[in-house]
């Protein structure tokens, strides 16, 4: 970079103005500082924002955080940079990462950013490019050359390393240096070639798979000239501290060995070999100095080794550590005999026992990925007490939670305690990465505190680590604890550290810590980020403050930040489940305006939304729009199979079950569950049967829902055999019952007319552990009621309450409801008493069981004041309340009062049914209202409502009281043309009509039709033919 100047458009004594492109901590930026050149990065570009977060505080400059594919040509010529550092991702040319090249994701970017300098107004002088060996042969150097070569660079490649340069550290990387004419290169000659350095010290990383050295003499001679530093370091001059490595193994004839190749002590051996035959050429041999083998990261100052130690340490490094591939750990000793080798040769020479030679040992065995082996040769060293270094065990870890080995890991971390080595601040990293890929965040926290406790120095990213792992948890009080106690040790908390915390309270709910936390971040500098306003949205939406979240969410709109695809799937969630559904489908629209592809979420959120809203036109638009994109899933048809079998629409639903088929859809069990619902509740248990069939041809397995519901049907249907059937079967396929189960044949025999033995089997499930709940009681209750039982439903009431369930409103409605119609008003009025008594409030049904019973009663001063009182409370009586009252009011003759009530009913919308019209006209033919009475049977046929036997009853009864017997005549007429065979009730009120005009012709041809019909004549009928008259006919049940 010293010749970044040479040829360059600005003034020499102006700073290069520079980008940092893939900035990760600061690498480049450093080294770039560190070369001596003038130069200012005026910007740095990466995704990571944790990376920023260390690159801010080493720089005190945040780098631009985005995709750096959405940069344009303006945007980057708006930073007037003379040139470019450019550190893509590596994975792309690695074996981890597969070696996907350019068609990896990751290269997409670099290749972008390439594709952009022709279009720049001002391209930059000089670009740096930095990669892994491996990207020397990809797809993607190849068109990095062909672009520069394009807009007039001329380029030198190198693949060097650090221990080239005085680093001890191995890895060869991949560096590119390009300039724009007229700039050039002082030696031309090494333009638009790739150099390789000579062999590095350890040879290439096993991740990029590189090659061995393969160039001519004269390229690496070529290499030579630009690469003086390799000369300081690899000296040509043999002194006393350097140690003569030949090509092959140690030559013997210098320093004997015995039979196992071990040195054998000799004094003549001074720890140099003279070099016999050297011919100063610099690629036969490597001189390598001593004081780079002794130099570690971590400086342990062992006691000096004698010069024996040293060859000792030679053929360690040669045969271990140099070597690129793992042949001389595959041929050589067991890890535990080649440690004990060791160790005796340095016995039986009378030196001391170096660890360093150890340690290199294990670490080599790592680096050839030879784990197990490391494990052993780590067992073997902790067995003879030679102590393994913290840094070398950290690596052994590190090694061994990347391949999840996490016994091995637990094993390896006990033993290093026993022996009372409490690592290091990296050892903890390391131990709790492990916890947390176990899945294990509580015993992650428990160690953090327990290497705290043992004196361990904790630092920031220790924090952070514990951080992260209460948090996912989750446990926030923890984790806000945490983060307290990192600020009072004088750390810093990252963006990402807040944003986690943050998300922690609000998944439980904690919204006061939540939003202390967000200003707390925002006043250590950091701005409320678009995870955190997201997670603060969601944390008021499910508390229920929509509005609030909605305020957020347009204050983060002028504050510049873009809500994304998750910001408005929260809201949109909630809008529909608040049942704001004007709102959720302008978040949708400005969602889809913005670019954002609404995701199958969003769909279904919003189908759920307007289907419960009954907006059936929005959900047929949406549905059509999301099967036309190919975003509507099984999901999606499943929601609106459910709702049209719910509703009863089983045509439709099969209409949509035909179009999924057709769409290429695969039905899912949830899909045959929603159609055997639809055909349950309709009564085709038959077509019901089918479907289940098809199901298990299909090779779908039934789950508990689908044999639950099939059961109801059946039960519904009064086939008790099918049902118990089924249940056997569910078994039979083990099955779990559900309480939904268990609760179906309960409430399945109580429909039936079983009561008796539902609370029989209640006690079994009892038994097998079942709890029953309100809604099991309330089945029994209601059975007994039904079948008149009123003392066993009181019994079941008083165990249900001695079993510590709660009764609710329908339990108390039902009980009310059995009282009224058992006649004992009174006791259904200690009922309510009881119930407001517990703070229940009486519902529409509980107000109409009551008004029945008072109308039934006579008493319609109190059945009034209830219909009052119902009003007064804000509920609304429905078609049941009204013909309760319009009932008793005709049976105190008051005609008038009935139909005020029904002109009421009309007024309010309130639907009158065929119970109303029959009431009504009953009362008004009583009345002598024939007229009337026929302008209401005209109207009810107008409605579509079609008369029953009673009905019927009620015409042929009032017409003959008023001698109206030809229209009379007329209605058993039509009763015969709508296919309706009248009662005995019926003939029996014509005969005594026609006796009583004197028609006995006419009645005893009534009397033989009757016998015709199949109608058996009862007492009433030979008592009017042959005493003349009827004893007593009456109409409706409670009628005078």
């Amino acid at each position: 970079m010293s010749s970044m100047t040479d040829g360059s458009q600005k003034q020499e004594d102006e700073a290069w103005r520079v980008l940092e492109f893939y900035s990760g901590i600061g690498g480049m930026r450093y080294s770039l500082r560190e070369a001596g050149i003038k130069a200012e990065v005026v910007e740095a570009f990466d995704i990571n924002d944790r990376a920023n977060d260390v690159y801010e505080h080493n720089f005190g400059h945040r780098p631009y955080q985005g995709n750096i594919q959405s940069l344009t040509a303006a945007d980057l010529d708006s930073y007037g940079a003379h040139g470019w550092l450019l550190s893509p991702p590596c994975q792309p040319y690695t074996r981890q990462g597969l070696q996907k090249d350019s068609d990896d994701a990751r290269a997409f970017s670099f290749l972008k950013i390439l594709e952009l300098i022709p279009h720049t107004s001002q391209p930059p002088s000089v670009l740096f490019v930095e990669n892994v060996v491996g990207f020397e042969t990809s797809v993607t150097r190849a068109k990095m050359i062909d672009a520069l070569a394009k807009t007039n660079y001329v380029v030198q490649e190198f693949i060097l390393s650090p221990l080239q340069f005085g680093i001890p550290y191995s890895r060869p990387r991949y560096f590119c240096l390009a300039k724009r004419r007229p700039s050039s290169f002082k030696n031309q000659l090494l333009n638009d070639r790739l150099l390789w350095s000579p062999s590095p010290l350890f040879g290439h990383d096993d991740i990029t798979g590189a090659n061995g050295n393969d160039q001519s003499q004269g390229s690496l001679d070529k290499l030579l000239q630009s690469c003086e530093p390799v000369e300081k370091f690899l000296e040509f001059k043999n002194r006393n501290d350097q140690i003569d490595i030949q090509s092959g193994f140690l030559d013997t004839s210098i320093v004997p060995t015995d039979a196992y190749g071990a040195l054998e002590k000799n004094d003549d051996a001074t720890g140099h070999a003279d070099v016999n035959g050297h011919d100063g050429s610099f690629f036969g041999q490597y001189l390598v100095p001593l004081s780079l083998i002794e130099r570690s990261p971590i400086q342990f100052n062992p006691a000096p080794a004698p010069p024996t130690t040293r060859l000792l340490i030679y053929i360690l490094f040669r045969k271990i550590l140099i070597s690129r591939s793992t042949s001389a750990l595959d041929n050589g000793p067991a890890p535990g005999v080649f440690v004990d080798h060791l160790a005796e040769c340095a016995k039986r020479f009378d030196f001391v026992l170096d660890p360093r030679v150890f340690n290199y040992l294990l670490n080599s065995y790592v680096r050839a990925n030879r784990i197990q082996d490391a494990v052993l040769c780590f067992d073997r060293m902790i067995e003879s007490d030679i102590i393994p270094w913290v840094p070398f065990m950290n690596i052994l870890l590190t090694a061994l939670v990347r391949r999840s080995m996490f016994d091995e890991v637990r094993e390896l971390h006990n033993k290093m305690v026993l022996r009372g080595i409490n690592g290091d601040c990296y050892t903890v990293h390391v131990i709790m990465r492990a916890r947390l890929k176990e899945g294990k965040a509580e015993e992650a926290e428990e160690y953090f505190r327990e290497a705290k406790a043992r004196g361990v120095e904790l630092d920031a990213a220790a924090y952070t680590f514990v951080i992260h792992a209460v948090c996912d948890e989750p446990n926030s009080s923890l984790a806000c604890g945490l983060l307290k106690e990192m600020r009072e040790m004088g750390y810093v908390p990252s963006e990402g550290t807040y944003t986690c915390v943050i998300g922690a309270c609000v998944k439980q709910g904690n919204m006061v810590e939540a939003l202390r936390l967000m200003d707390e971040m925002v006043s250590c500098g950091k701005p409320m980020n678009l995870v955190v306003a997201t997670s603060l949205m969601k944390g008021y939406c499910v508390q229920g403050d929509l509005s609030s979240a909605l305020d957020l969410f347009n204050k983060i709109l002028q504050d510049g930040l873009s809500p994304n695809k998750v910001t408005y799937s929260v809201l949109i969630e909630w809008c529909c489940k608040n049942g704001d559904m004007e709102k959720a489908n302008e978040l949708y629209t400005q969602m889809k305006d913005k670019g954002i592809k609404p995701s199958v979420f969003n769909v279904n959120s919003l189908i759920r939304g307007f289907l419960k809203s009954q907006s059936l036109e929005n959900v047929s638009k949406l549905f059509d729009e999301a099967v036309e994109c190919g975003v509507a899933n099984i999901f999606t048809y499943n929601i609106l199979l459910s709702w049209h079998c719910e509703k009863g629409n089983v045509i439709e639903a099969q209409n949509l079950w035909e179009e999924m088929i057709r769409k290429g859809v695969v039905p899912s069990v949830v899909s045959y569950n929603n159609m055997i619902l639809g055909h349950c509740r309709k009564g085709k248990m038959d077509v019901a049967n089918s479907v289940f069939l098809e199901m298990l041809e299909k090779g779908l397995k039934p789950n508990v829902i689908t044999f639950s519901v099939m059961m109801d049907g059946y039960f519904r249907k009064g086939d008790t055999e099918h049902a118990f059937g089924l249940f056997d079967q569910m078994v039979a396929l083990n099955i779990v019952p559900t309480d939904f189960t268990l609760n179906t044949i309960i409430n399945g025999l109580c429909k039936v007319r079983r009561t008796s033995e539902a609370r029989d089997r209640l006690k079994k499930f009892v038994e097998r552990g079942f709890v029953p709940s309100c809604l099991t009681y309330n089945s029994i209750i209601d059975g007994f009621v039904k079948e008149g039982a009123i003392n066993s439903a009181l019994a079941v009431f008083r165990e249900m309450c001695e079993n510590g369930i709660s009764p609710n409103v329908i339990t108390y409605t039902t009980l009310i409801d059995g009282f009224c119609k058992s006649n004992n008003v009174d006791l259904a009025l200690k009922m309510r008493k009881e119930m407001e008594n517990k703070g229940l409030e009486l519902d529409v049904k509980a107000y109409s069981a009551l008004i029945d019973g008072f109308c039934k009663r006579r008493d319609m001063d109190r059945a009034r004041e209830l219909f009052s009182e119902l009003l007064e409370v804000g509920l609304s009586p429905n078609t049941v309340v009204y013909n309760s009252m319009i009932s008793g009011f005709r049976n105190l003759n008051n005609v008038e009062a009935a139909l005020d009530l029904h002109k009421k009913m009309i007024n309010e919308g309130i639907p009158c049914d065929l119970q109303t019209y029959t009431t009504l006209i009953d009362g008004s033919l009583k009345e002598g209202k024939l007229l009337f009475a026929s302008d209401l049977y005209s109207e009810m046929l107008s409605k579509g409502i079609l008369p029953d036997i009673i009905t019927y009853t009620v015409l042929i009864n009032g017409l003959c009281n008023k001698g109206q017997l030809d229209n009379a005549r007329k209605i058993l007429e039509e009763m015969h043309r709508n296919r309706l065979t009248p009662n005995a009730l019926i003939y029996n009120t014509l005969i005594a009509g026609h006796f009583k005009e004197g028609n006995l012709q006419e009645a005893f041809r009534l009397h033989d039709e009757m016998l015709d019909r199949g109608v058996v004549p009862d007492e009433t009928t030979y008592d009017i033919l042959v005493n003349g008259k009827a004893k007593g006919i009456n109409t409706l049940p409670g009628a005078s």
